[in-house]
């Protein structure tokens, strides 16, 4: 892929970027440079564009497992890094609801890329719920992991599911984000390598100084519009299916039941499924189940 928006660096020259990058063969590593923002980019395969939208803490590195058996099945697949997260710079600290979809319709452009299946976990899943609501003609199919739909009810037995907010509102510059991979949000604990990986980028300031502003600036103001039912009273016209982890408290299959009832009355195409043996943090507990999904969902409802 040759883009006249981009400048290349070698996959195997990790010198050239500040800190390194973690290990993962096969991806080739670029920057795509739109108004305003440098997002750093891996791809690897060739085919129909897939793009994996990595959440929080995480960066590119979050789908190393995953991808690659995508592009295995003919597919070209693109993990950036957005606003505030990994290796990508930006020229203004400040951060909107929207910010990190504008980045993303930006990059998709540069990219030559008029429609693509998306793979979204946590805060990634914030900026492919807007792109499919805001632009469907962009996206073939969606496949959101570790969140549920947006037009959800409430439910008092739901507000666990964001008790790991307060602590990213109220960040403090140089705090440690360790205890977001703790026992709560992975079923099988993670090796001091992998966590390392997660968080290499935070050494930055520019992605350590990210949090509050990603927190405040687009998580809250989603999180107001999906209690003002915003999304119940909108229509999700892409194919969407929502993979969770049977052991990520509290959306399991009964809340999501009941929360979640009569999905057809919101969307034209959604499902769900759920993977066992998986909490949150579900690429890094199950990846071989979360490629199997998304390329059975690709083929299904593409």
């Amino acid at each position: 892929m040759d883009t006249p928006d981009a400048r290349r660096s070698e996959p195997s020259n990790t010198v050239a970027w500040s800190p390194g990058l973690p290990e993962a063969p096969g991806f080739d590593h670029l920057v795509v440079e739109t108004p305003g923002l440098r997002t750093h980019l891996a791809t690897i395969g060739t085919g129909d564009a897939v793009v994996l939208l990595h959440g929080f803490p995480q960066h590119w590195w979050q789908w190393h497992a995953v991808a690659p058996v995508i592009a295995a099945h003919g597919y070209r697949v693109f993990c950036p890094d957005l606003r505030g997260a990994g290796w990508t710079e930006a020229d203004s600290p400040r951060i909107n609801r929207e910010t990190r979809l504008r980045d993303l319709l930006a990059l998709l452009d540069a990219l030559r890329i008029e429609r693509a299946h998306f793979v979204s976990h946590d805060m990634g899943a914030i900026t492919a719920v807007q792109l499919t609501y805001e632009h469907p003609e962009r996206v073939r199919t969606a496949v959101q992991l570790s969140v549920p739909p947006f037009f959800m009810g409430f439910s008092p037995r739901s507000l666990p599911g964001f008790r790991h907010l307060p602590a990213f509102i109220w960040h403090r510059p140089g705090a440690s984000l360790r205890n977001t991979f703790s026992d709560g949000y992975v079923a099988h604990p993670l090796s001091e390598e992998t966590i390392d990986a997660h968080l290499a980028p935070m050494s930055r300031v520019e992605v350590d100084g990210a949090v509050r502003p990603l927190t405040r600036g687009m998580i809250l103001p989603e999180a107001s519009r999906m209690a003002r039912g915003v999304y119940r009273r909108r229509r999700l016209t892409v194919p969407t299916l929502i993979v969770l982890g049977r052991r990520d408290r509290p959306w399991t299959e009964e809340l999501m039941g009941r929360v979640c009832s009569n999905p057809e009355r919101y969307a034209d195409r959604l499902e769900f499924t759920y993977v066992d043996d998986a909490a949150h943090f579900i690429t890094d507990d199950a990846p071989a189940s979360v490629a199997h999904h998304s390329l059975d969902w690709f083929e299904r409802a593409g």
